[in-house]
């Protein structure tokens, strides 16, 4: 089942916002700069990594770069979903280790 919530009534969409759930896919190193660059401007990103995990190199320089921008920032980084996705959250912003519910 799809959800669209692209016509999502809740929040007004011209207003800033202090912080942006940025969603990102890296499939080589030469992506990462661009999610670097996010969380470095105070956002979180959600990274897909699936693809990565074909070349075991990469795999480990890419999350070796991100574990230093959340280092940098002082921020969090938690792999999610058996690692297909890590989530790279700024400076303030913690990820609970903790499962809600029945997840």
């Amino acid at each position: 089942m799809d959800l669209d919530l692209s016509t999502f009534e809740g929040a007004a969409r011209d207003e800033p916002a202090s912080m942006y759930v940025k969603v990102a896919q890296i499939n080589d190193i030469k992506d990462t700069p661009r999610v670097k660059d996010e969380v470095y401007n105070g956002n979180m990103v959600i990274v897909d990594i699936t693809r990565l995990k074909l070349d075991k190199i990469m795999y480990e320089r890419v999350l070796k770069d991100l574990r230093e921008v959340a280092n940098d920032v002082n921020g969090d980084i938690i792999g999610l979903g058996e690692q297909q996705y890590v989530i790279v959250a700024p400076m303030s912003v913690k990820i609970s280790r903790e499962k809600i519910g029945g997840l």
